[in-house]
């Protein structure tokens, strides 16, 4: 036995889950567990600029290393400002654990200075949340913390500890490390149920148009060998959903893109013309989808998904498989025919070339798509991708070519502007030897832009490409398309210079207004040993196509602008 206080504790639990980096914010409320923090050299600690910087830098380490990220604040607005983070993880499913410091216990229910019930504010966007109310359960708590954080479905947890619990001493038995986490009625599945796997494999042997649509989980279970091998066994062109991007290889002769609301329309045609679709780790969401009730309706489809919930949530199934989709892959694969579905397969490559969503547009003016494929041509689709919300997020995933597993980070189901930049932070932080790219738009990239100075301060060489129209593009188009011209709030007179704004954080940065400037502003950036933005000044007036509107089918499938 061994007298240890509170934040010894948390601290000791940290190192003892493997974790390497923490990024937060202190505040009076989490003081004690701060104090203690210095004395752990093994905790690289982050100080953010502000407390969503923290929540999303860690879900941005979290996806690039596949371990949880850590995120710390304060009480009050320090804790409130994680949850648009929080959110994020948990509709992408990303492993993260929050710690907050609460008001002391005594003050609990008082309306204290900089109280706020975060375990009631969070409820709907964590796994799990806790209020620890005893220094001895910090212990177990963390343990309990990260196992339900990254077990099964990943997503964030918070826990919540008042100040004079972080400050408690208490006698601490090192036992309390090598005590087994049971948690009763949480059993995260790992293997499938035999007849569910049979069930699939008899479908997919039958199948002569099949499909798979590799989701999310693909990455999260790293499972990119296993759907290779299911693939290329079976010859079934491989569509991703937009978080699944880097799952397959695009450069591989199945690669058959992304679908839905600004997918390539090949990929969404394919996907409506299918006689199966073999959903592996996705949501069936509604950005895919769009019209259930019109969605692929000449498919059989089977989905596999570890979360129950997911199963027939949004799609009528033939053939659900509960299961961590690796696993279940590699039940999956000894039963499924080795066969071709040679006109099936040029078919889909016939779609491609009847339906080239890709081309860009000839023109002497500077577009979002040319400053993409440019970067990606630089790098050979060999850099780690972040980006943000909006048209510059469509035509990342449009016009990079990821050749690599898990290069590609973005805000899907939230959908959150400003992630760019601390997720670029958390990416570049969990892969230093590798080259860091974030798409922004200069909306998005002015929620977070504070974020700046953590890079700075910490020297990480992210290279920032903001495709800047002074507008909000997506809102800009929507309210063309959809709102009959209506434009209103969409647009900024106020913008600063980000090239100026760079160079008072101390940043290198250039701007580009036309194609002639682009290859040689790339170059620069990527040889200069640090940070690096760009401002590409694009065309004002260009709209992200191919389209389907919202709750419309592929059907409705606008290709290019009228």
């Amino acid at each position: 036995m061994m007298i240890k206080t509170g934040g010894q504790i948390v601290c000791d639990a940290l190192v003892r889950e493997g974790v390497e980096v923490v990024f937060g914010l202190p505040g009076g409320a989490i003081l004690p567990l701060y104090s203690t923090l210095g004395s752990y050299p093994e905790l690289r600690h982050v100080l953010v600029r502000h407390e969503e910087g923290a929540s999303l830098a860690a879900d941005g380490y979290a996806r690039a290393s596949g371990k949880v990220g850590v995120c710390m604040a304060t009480s009050g607005p320090g804790s409130t400002n994680l949850i648009t983070g929080l959110a994020t993880s948990m509709m992408d499913s990303a492993p993260v654990v929050a710690i907050t410091g609460q008001v002391g216990r005594a003050a609990i229910g008082s309306d204290a200075f900089q109280e706020t019930d975060i375990t009631g504010a969070t409820l709907p966007v964590t796994k799990h949340n806790y209020l620890v109310m005893d220094t001895r359960d910090l212990a177990a708590t963390i343990k309990e913390a990260f196992h339900i954080a990254r077990s099964g479905r990943p997503g964030p947890v918070l826990i919540d500890i008042p100040r004079d619990v972080q400050a408690g001493e208490i006698e601490f038995d090192e036992a309390e490390w090598d005590r087994p986490v049971s948690l009763r009625g949480y059993n995260p599945p790992t293997t499938a149920d035999d007849s569910e796997v049979a069930a699939a494999a008899r479908l997919i042997n039958e199948a002569e148009r099949p499909v798979i649509l590799a989701g999310h989980g693909v990455i999260i279970s790293r499972a990119y060998d296993e759907l290779r091998e299911l693939a290329e066994n079976a010859q079934i062109p491989v569509v991703t959903t937009m978080l699944g991007i880097s799952a397959f290889p695009e450069d591989h002769v199945l690669s058959a893109g992304f679908p839905g609301m600004h997918g390539m329309a090949y990929s969404s045609l394919a996907l409506d013309q299918a006689d199966l679709i073999v959903n592996i780790g996705g949501r069936f969401d509604d950005r895919i989808t769009g019209d259930t009730k019109r969605f692929a309706p000449n498919a059989k489809k089977i989905h596999i998904d570890i979360d129950p919930a997911e199963l027939g949530k949004n799609i009528k199934v033939e053939a659900p498989v509960m299961g961590d989709v690796r696993h279940v892959l590699g039940q999956l694969n000894p039963q499924v025919n080795k066969t071709t579905h040679t006109e099936w397969i040029q078919h889909v490559e016939q779609l491609k070339a009847d339906h080239p969503s890709l081309r860009i547009r000839e023109t002497e003016k500077l577009l979002g798509q040319h400053v993409v494929k440019a970067v990606s041509d630089a790098t050979k689709g060999d850099s780690l991708v972040v980006s943000g919300v909006g048209q510059h997020q469509m035509w990342a995933a449009q016009h990079y070519q990821f050749k690599n597993a898990n290069s590609w980070f973005s805000s899907g189901g939230a959908g959150t502007m400003g992630y760019e930049i601390p997720a670029a932070m958390g990416a570049q932080l969990a892969h230093p030897e590798k080259e860091v790219w974030t798409f922004c738009g200069d909306g998005g990239f002015q929620m977070t832009m504070s974020e700046l100075a953590t890079i700075a301060e910490n020297n990480l060489p992210v290279k920032i490409a903001i495709l800047n129209n002074d507008m909000l593009g997506m809102i800009t188009q929507w309210q063309d398309m959809v709102f009959d011209k209506n434009f209103y709030a969409n647009s900024y007179t106020g913008n600063p210079d980000f090239v100026k704004l760079a160079d008072a954080y101390g940043i290198k940065a250039v701007r580009v207004t036309n194609q002639d400037e682009m290859d040689g502003a790339i170059r620069e950036a990527r040889a200069h040993d640090g940070p690096f933005i760009i401002d590409f000044v694009i065309y004002a007036d260009e709209n992200v196509f191919p389209m389907i509107p919202s709750g419309q089918s592929v059907a409705q499938l606008i290709e290019e602008s009228l």
